[in-house]
Formats: C-alpha cells, structure tokens, sequence
C-alpha cells in the first residue's frame, strides 16, 4: 500500500462570490497554501460545502483545483454523498482529472447500517482506480463506521485511509489494533492530532489549516521527528483557536476567518449563514493574538 500523503492536509473552503464560484480566490487559496508548507488539499470536502454545489459546480471545481495544485501536493478529491451512484460518478471524474485519492464520507440522511457501508463503500472502491479515504464524522452524518467495519473494508485494495473524526480514541486504539497497518488513519479533529499520530496516525485532514497551514504541518512533522513534547506543546498552542474554528457549524467560523484575512468573500450558501457577531469577535480576537490579523 502506497500512503497517500504524511503530514496535514487542508480542506479547503469553497470560495463564492454573488454569480457563484469564485475561482480566482480558490486559485489564490491554493498558491497560498502550498507555499505556506501544506503537505496535501482536500477539494470538494465538508468544509467545502460540498453538498450545496450542483452537480456542473462540483465537477468544475474539482477541475480547476487539480490544475491549480498541477503535482504540487497530492490532491484529495471529495466525491462522497449519500446517493452510492452519483459517488460512482464523482469518483471516476475524479479518478480520469488525475486526483492522487478520494474522500468518501458516510452516507448522510439515510445512513446505513454497517453491513450497508461496507456494500456502499465497497461498490464505489470498485469502479476507483485511485486509493479511497474513508470519512467517519458521525456528528455530521449519524452513522459510525465501527472498528470491525473498517476492518472488513480494510481487504479493498483501494480503500486505504481512514479520516476519523469520531472523537472516541478508545474506538481509534480498537481499529488500529484490527487493521494494523493496512489503513493509513488521519485525524479528523483538529484538537487530537498528536493523540492520534500517537497510535500509528500519519497525519490530520484539518480546519486549522485552513488559516495556519505551516504550524499545522510542523504538529506533525516535529512528532515525526521524535521532538513529541513540542509537537504536544504547539497542539496545546492552537487549542483555544480551534475551539473557536468549531464555536458554531464548518465552515462558518473558517471562511469567516480566511476572509477576514483578505483571501475570500465570506459569503456561504443555506441553510448556512455567517457567524453570530459575539463568536465572531472572539475569533477576530484570537486571531490577533495569533498575529493571523492585524
């Protein structure tokens, strides 16, 4: 199995502007990132309001990203959805624009039991011809992909990650035990990144990133170094910051973030609005303190 990327990985906001996509920030965005030492982008994500873009936007935009990275970094392309056809769909464009994975998240709405994740899972990684990360965030989509689930799954040639963000590290501990090292598990919460590079993590798909892409990679790179109590202590750093990021639903807090640092409108899509005025000035103020702003 060949790991898709080591380090942190942003997901990335989707820029609007009043007439819709706005390419030009996205573009900018991802300059920035790449030059600020990010060690992989995720495209089309939950953080990326994946579910509010048509089927045209959705498409289009993984199109201009993987030109924009152009090898860059590797590029991770979000194509779940609770609809297993058009996650097919999503997943062969993906495969056919060059991305060097895919996300897939767990069906949200429906759900599943387990036995249907695996099928679901299982019936897209087929029709794949890159490695799939799957997705558990069962705050967001009211399933949980349980520890022998993953194990099962963890026969898939193509399904090879695991971006977790259950919150349970008892449950993380019990499925890195079962699948061993036939899963790469990336945190899928800011807050526990160096608890789960602890058992075996090869890194976090992150928020924070969106805003200190650097330092988020450095969490990483120093606990790769063997430097762990300064990998812990710049986690502890962030921590008021991403108790902030997450104060109301992502992105909200993020793209109002990232626009208040001039690289997007912070303009979102329904059923989601902008940031309540007192979170918001309690991110600008940590912000500060963070010399993210001026």
């Amino acid at each position: 199995m060949k790991t898709v990327f080591k380090g942190a990985a942003t997901a990335l906001i989707t820029p609007f502007d009043e007439n819709g996509v706005d390419y030009e920030s996205l573009g900018k965005l991802i300059d920035w990132q790449i030059d600020e030492g990010i060690d992989a982008l995720v495209v089309c994500g939950t953080t990326g309001e994946s579910s509010t873009l048509s089927h045209e936007e959705h498409e289009k935009v993984l199109e201009f990203a993987v030109k924009k990275i152009g090898g860059r970094v590797p590029a991770i392309a979000g194509t779940g959805t609770n609809d297993t056809a058009r996650a097919v769909e999503l997943t062969r464009y993906a495969c056919s624009l060059g991305y060097d994975a895919t996300l897939m998240v767990t069906p949200y709405y429906n759900k599943a039991t387990q036995n249907g994740l695996i099928k679901m899972f299982t019936a897209i990684a087929d029709k794949s011809s890159v490695p799939m990360i799957l997705y558990n965030v069962p705050s967001r989509t009211g399933v949980n992909i349980e520890p022998h689930t993953y194990l099962a799954l963890s026969e898939h040639p193509m399904i090879q990650g695991i971006k977790e963000a259950g919150g349970n590290i008892s449950k993380i501990a019990e499925t890195m035990s079962l699948v061993g090292d036939r899963l790469d598990l990336y945190s899928g919460n800011d807050d526990q990144i160096v608890p789960v590079l602890s058992l075996g993590g090869k890194g976090v798909i992150s928020v924070l990133s969106g805003i200190v892409p650097g330092d988020t990679a450095r969490i990483c790179r120093l606990f790769f170094q063997g430097r762990t109590e300064e990998s812990c202590n710049l986690q502890l750093k962030y921590l008021p910051l991403i108790k902030a990021l997450f104060s109301e639903v992502n992105p909200i807090p993020v793209k109002a973030a990232i626009s208040k640092m001039g690289l997007c409108k912070n303009i979102l899509r329904l059923p989601l609005t902008e940031m309540e005025e007192r979170n918001a000035e309690r991110l600008y103020a940590l912000m500060r303190e963070y010399k993210l702003i001026n």
